[in-house]
C-alpha cells in the first residue's frame, strides 16, 4: 500500500557563519568519545552542501600546542579576542579540522572577526 503525505526530518535553526566560535561536541580521534568544547567555524559562508553540517577547527586552551604554524593562538588580552566568547587563552587547531553535524552545537558563544591567521594556518595545514 503506498504512502500518502510527507516524511518529516529535523532541520536545524541554527545560523552559522564563518568565523564563529560555537561549543560543540567535538569527536576525540579514536571516533568514539566526544567531548564539549569550543570550536572556530572555518567553512565558506555560502558552501551549500545540502547538509546540515559544518566544517571546524577544535580551539584547545592547551598552549602547548601553540608553537606550531598550523595553529593561531588567541591571548584573552588582546583586542582580536574580544567578541569571542573564550574564556581562557587558547589556541585553534588548523590541523584539527572536523565536520560536525548541526545538532551537535550546543551554542554560538562569540566570533573571531579578523580571520587572516587562521587562514595561513589552514593554508599550511592543507598544503594550499
Amino acid at each position: 500500500m503506498p504512502r500518502i503525505g510527507t516524511i518529516r526530518s529535523w532541520m536545524s535553526t541554527i545560523t552559522i557563519k564563518r568565523g564563529d566560535i560555537s561549543l560543540v561536541y567535538f569527536p576525540h580521534s579514536d571516533l568514539i568519545t566526544i567531548k564539549l568544547r569550543p570550536v572556530l567555524v572555518v567553512q565558506a559562508d555560502r558552501l551549500d552542501t545540502g547538509v546540515s553540517q559544518v566544517l571546524v577547527a577544535m580551539i584547545s586552551s592547551n598552549l602547548a600546542r601553540s608553537s606550531h604554524p598550523a595553529r593561531v593562538t588567541i591571548r584573552i588580552g588582546d583586542p582580536e579576542a574580544a567578541g569571542s566568547g573564550l574564556k581562557l587563552d587558547s589556541v585553534v587547531m588548523g590541523d584539527n579540522l572536523a565536520t560536525i553535524d548541526l545538532r551537535l552545537i550546543q551554542a554560538r558563544i562569540g566570533k573571531l572577526a579578523d580571520m587572516t591567521a587562521v587562514d595561513n594556518a589552514l593554508r599550511v595545514a592543507l598544503g594550499l
